[in-house]
Order: structure tokens, then C-alpha cells, then sequence
């Protein structure tokens, strides 16, 4: 392993400690709307200033920092998990390919009205992780077209849970990191995770 190698995964280590943090005071904090310009706040310097921010060097400036929707305190829920058969399933990734991950769950909610479902998958590389993805009817329009997560809790992003049920608050929804540069490869949702709906918060296309 070459000295440079050793970096970069320390750099990697030392992103996913960060956001762990992050997301720890974000679950810490009762006040939702101020938690998420906590959130904010933070992954606009990490996008600006760490070694493992997924702009490319030359756009680590405040043109190319992530635009949000307003938040909107609706988009904020307590989801019912039922377990899967935890059968191995191939999600898409932005390198035209295909992962493995494993159906652990689906999360089941409802907005505006509409019962909505979402497939969770656990992540079978790094240490493991829960992945939560998503599109929806503003995909390709207002936010990134292949869609995108609002858990991976093999990075830090973890909401918690509540009551025993699981926290999905739309207004943390981001772009994977190949929005931002192709070089990295993402697991993108697969047909399941394409909500009808329209979903306008989280992260927004300029």
C-alpha cells in the first residue's frame, strides 16, 4: 500500500467520522427545521474544505456548494419497517453496472395523502450499512434526474428511530456523490424506490 493510498483512506475515515458526528448532533437537537440548517451549514464546508469532498478541486467554491428546497416540516415522518427475506438483490450504480445488496426491509409511510412504500437495503461492501434511496416526480427536473438517498448509514447519515419506527425527513435528502463528479460510483434506486410523487425538499438542482 503506497503512502498515498494511506491518505486517502484516512481522509475517507476521517469524512465518514465527521458526518457521523454531524448526524449524532442532528439527532440530538429537538428542533427539526434548526437541525437541518445545522446540517446545512456543515456539509457546505465539507464540500468546500475536505480532502474527500466529491467536487472536483476546481469547483470547491460557493458557485458549486449543494442548493436546497426550503424546509418543509410535512416531509418529516415516522416510517413502519417490515423485514424482508434479506435475499440478495442487484441494484443499478452510475457506472452502468450492477451491485449487490441485500433486501433488508421496507419502510412504509404516507404523503399528501398517498401510502408510499421504499425498499431498504443493506449495504454488502464497507462494514455494512443501511442505504435508503429514492426518485421521484421531480427527479431530472428540479433534483438529480437518478435520484436520490436520505440514509447511508455506512457514511454517518443515520436519523435514528423513533418509537421503533424509522425517521425519514425528506428535507436531508442529497445527491450521491457522482451527481457531483462521474468518477465516483454510486448505487442508484432501482425500480421499487420510484415514488410518483413529487418530493420537493432535501438537495435541488441549481
Amino acid at each position: 500500500m503506497t503512502a498515498e493510498s494511506v491518505e486517502a483512506r484516512l481522509q475517507l475515515l476521517d469524512w465518514r467520522r465527521t458526518v457521523s458526528d454531524l448526524y449524532a448532533a442532528v439527532r440530538g437537537e429537538h428542533e427539526a427545521e434548526r437541525a437541518w440548517h445545522m446540517w446545512r451549514a456543515a456539509r457546505e464546508r465539507l464540500f468546500l474544505e475536505h480532502p474527500q469532498s466529491p467536487l472536483p478541486i476546481a469547483e470547491r467554491n460557493a458557485k458549486h456548494v449543494p442548493r436546497y428546497f426550503e424546509y418543509e416540516p410535512r416531509l418529516r415522518m415516522h416510517a413502519d419497517v417490515s423485514p424482508a427475506d434479506a435475499a440478495r438483490v442487484a441494484v443499478p450504480t452510475s457506472h452502468d453496472t450492477t451491485s449487490a445488496v441485500v433486501h433488508a426491509g421496507t419502510a412504509r409511510f404516507e404523503l399528501g395523502g398517498v401510502a408510499c412504500a421504499l425498499d431498504l437495503h443493506w449495504l454488502t461492501d464497507y462494514a455494512g450499512g443501511l442505504l435508503v434511496m429514492f426518485r421521484d416526480a421531480t427527479s431530472g427536473k428540479k433534483t438529480y434526474g437518478a435520484g436520490r438517498y436520505v440514509l447511508d448509514t455506512a457514511k454517518g447519515a443515520d436519523l435514528g428511530s423513533e418509537d421503533g419506527r424509522l425517521v425519514l425527513d425528506f428535507n436531508f435528502a442529497y445527491q450521491p456523490s457522482c451527481s457531483y463528479d462521474p468518477a465516483w460510483e454510486c448505487p442508484l434506486p432501482p425500480r421499487p424506490n420510484w415514488l410518483t410523487i413529487p418530493i420537493a425538499a432535501g438537495e435541488r438542482l441549481p
